[in-house]
């Protein structure tokens, strides 16, 4: 059996699991491939293929011009909008997925909010550079934090929020009050929550409905010096519209860990906009979290083997 896994940034899923118990021939890419045809290469004669989540997307033409495949495990939830399943069913691949953390993410929000609201990048470099304070910082205690998306992570950030002493207020499509009220949560309109919030901060799958979902109608509702926080996916925010208003300074900033296009590409426009804190994906990338997922991967992979039943990803 030949395996491979993809995405491995930190080249550190051999350190993580046995992936030896296996007997199989492991390939770890620890550098994303985006060529259609390089990864078709890369991949052939691979029987078991483990995805990163959806670092790297495995479309129908891909996985018809690998023959050999037979199993994809995804790392993560029961959910990878990057695998097309009607072409896995279609060509008798088996999709299983691993278990899922949550917590990571909703720390790394805060830790977004928390270097935008104190001018930490900034600051940061100035010190580096020899310099000392050059901005004056806002504290949390009595804003009021606006969650898009007040789910199981929506509702872990307003815990922290409300600990900070913020008032929170959260909105989506079907909120109820009722479900608010279990974490102590205000329901509002969207254009309330937009108007009123300091920090604005999205938790909400992608989807057909959630795409383009703060566009520029969203952004001109918001508090000229309010910041918008995002680790959920790129395209929720209308990217263009964001890159106007930070450039014009009409929102106070933008705190994003993920984007339409991952790599971000090293001539990006995000890269140079004033008023931003940028991560490259990493919510969710902790060493808990990746034991958990290469740790069921190998799990997977073995139940395969061995013809046992697996956590299987259907559409």
């Amino acid at each position: 059996m030949k395996i491979a896994i993809l995405d491995d940034y930190q080249n550190i899923a051999r350190e993580l699991a046995d992936w030896d118990s296996l007997g199989a021939e492991v390939d770890v890419l620890t550098e994303h491939i985006a060529d259609p045809d390089a990864l078709v290469d890369r991949l052939a004669g691979c029987e078991v293929v483990v995805a990163m989540r959806e670092r790297t997307g495995l479309p129908g033409d891909v996985l018809r011009r690998l023959p050999d495949l037979r199993l994809i495990v995804s790392l993560g939830g029961a959910r990878n909008p990057a695998i097309d399943l009607a072409a896995t069913d279609e060509l008798g691949i088996v999709v299983s997925h691993t278990g899922y953390l949550p917590h990571p993410t909703a720390e790394h929000t805060w830790a977004l909010i928390l270097a935008a609201m104190r001018g930490l990048p900034d600051e940061t470099r100035s010190v580096r550079n020899g310099g000392w304070q050059t901005s004056v910082g806002r504290s949390l205690q009595g804003a009021t934090l606006g969650i898009i998306g007040l789910g199981r992570l929506g509702g872990r950030v307003a815990r922290i929020g409300q600990a900070f002493g913020m008032r929170t207020i959260a909105w989506s499509t079907n909120l109820t009050q009722e479900k608010a009220d279990e974490h102590d949560v205000l329901a509002v309109p969207k254009e309330q929550l937009l108007a009123e919030s300091d920090v604005v901060t999205i938790h909400q799958v992608l989807s057909a409905r959630t795409r383009g979902l703060v566009g520029a109608p969203e952004l001109a509702a918001m508090k000229p010096d309010a910041w918008l926080v995002n680790t959920s996916r790129g395209p929720i925010i209308d990217e263009a519209a964001l890159l106007d208003a930070l450039r014009e300074r009409r929102i106070g900033g933008a705190a994003l860990d993920v984007y339409d296009t991952e790599p971000l590409p090293a001539d990006h426009p995000l890269r140079s906009v004033p008023n931003t804190v940028l991560t490259p994906h990493i919510g969710y990338v902790v060493r808990d979290l990746y034991e958990v997922f290469y740790r069921d991967a190998v799990e997977d992979i073995a139940a395969y083997q061995a013809g046992k039943p697996i956590r299987v990803m259907s559409l």
